[in-house]
């Protein structure tokens, strides 16, 4: 079965740095988009970034674009989110996705929280 498991999550000051992990299982990761996609308590899950299957990145938001990179090892069958400059409005639960036989996939969450 599909599993995605996220990890990297961390208390971390305004202007530091993380990097999320997603170790993917079950389906064949290199033939496969992934996304990253956050949600804070009271919030829809929203949409980070999206990484096409051969390594180039189709999409960030706007409110992180130039300070989040989307990457991926399809020999570790694992998706990256490197987060720079992390702001307070940063702070979310952090959810790796992919789209598998028509059935959206989400892993466990890693949480993430910006703050002095």
């Amino acid at each position: 079965q599909v599993q995605l498991v996220e990890s990297g999550g961390d208390l971390v000051q305004p202007g530091g740095s993380l990097r999320l992990s997603c170790v993917a299982s079950g389906f064949p990761f290199s033939t496969y988009g992934m996304s990253w996609w956050r949600q804070t308590p009271g919030k829809e899950r929203e949409l980070v970034a999206v990484i096409r299957a051969n390594g180039v990145s189709a999409y960030y938001d706007d409110s992180v674009e130039g300070r989040f990179t989307i990457s991926r090892d399809n020999a570790k069958n694992t998706v990256y989110l490197q987060m720079n400059d992390l702001k307070p409005e940063d702070t979310a639960a952090y959810y790796c996705n992919t789209a598998h036989a028509g059935t959206d996939y989400f892993g466990q969450g890693t949480q993430v929280t910006v703050s002095a």
